[in-house]
């Protein structure tokens, strides 16, 4: 595989993995309102991945087609980074995980709106409102649980502490990571991550919580090395594919 087919995957792997970890809040949300806002996050995400997964069809050009690239990979050959496929758990530590995540892709795709892969480019303008709307949703939910009741503060202070070790990984570069910067396809992650470090004490701040102290950083996920989680992500996920092999509607 191509370098820059692995790194389309990387991005439809976040998108489609998130997509399906926001999904299992559908019917459970606290409020109707926050159910239907979590669903069509997810929506959003895996819309985003399906435009991803045909691009990298195309540069693979072995005939497999975006299905077979999201249903038919093990755990394996998926290249999302390590927090995306953490547990939902509470209400608040899903908006922990998806405002950690959201302020990293929105500087993403900041810079992908002018990639100069092209698709990459016309996918990222098209997805970059979406974005922008999941990142401020997830820090308006930040600000409203830190700096709501005590109860609320002490829970989601707890889930900024344990998902912290899964931030690192998102803008740590690798080789690859290095590669698509010289050409000029991806950005430079350290610039990403001075971004994304402001922005997160800004809201932390505001909310009243407390940034945690750096620690070790997980990591593999980019390369394919994942915990127990992803497994059960994608069993469910890919239950119809497997169970019955090419069926169509």
């Amino acid at each position: 595989m191509d370098d820059k087919t692995k790194y389309v995957l990387r991005l439809a792997d976040n998108a489609l993995i998130l997509g399906q970890r926001l999904g299992e809040w559908c019917g459970h949300g606290p409020v109707l309102e926050q159910d239907i806002a979590l669903t069509n996050i997810a929506l959003d995400l895996i819309g985003q991945s399906r435009m991803l997964y045909q691009y990298a069809a195309e540069c693979k050009g072995d005939g497999s087609t975006e299905d077979d690239l999201a249903m038919k990979r093990d755990v394996f050959d998926f290249y999302n980074v390590l927090l995306v496929e953490q547990p939902n758990g509470d209400w608040g530590h899903t908006l922990v995980r998806q405002f950690y995540y959201d302020t990293y892709n929105y500087y993403l795709y900041e810079f992908l709106c002018n990639s100069k892969d092209v698709r990459i480019a016309e996918i990222a303008r098209k997805s970059f409102k979406e974005i922008s709307y999941h990142a401020q949703f997830s820090a308006e939910w930040i600000i409203r649980l830190g700096d709501g009741t005590d109860e609320s503060h002490e829970r989601v202070q707890r889930s900024i502490n344990d998902l912290w070790t899964y931030t690192g990984e998102m803008m740590t570069p690798d080789e690859l990571d290095r590669k698509m910067e010289a050409e000029g396809v991806g950005p430079n992650l350290d610039d990403i991550a001075t971004k994304w470090k402001r922005k997160v004490n800004e809201i932390l701040d505001i909310a009243t919580l407390k940034r945690p102290e750096e620690s070790f950083m997980q990591t593999g996920g980019k390369v394919g090395e994942h915990g127990e989680h992803l497994g059960f992500v994608l069993a469910e996920l890919q239950f119809m594919q497997r169970a019955y092999p090419g069926m169509s509607w």
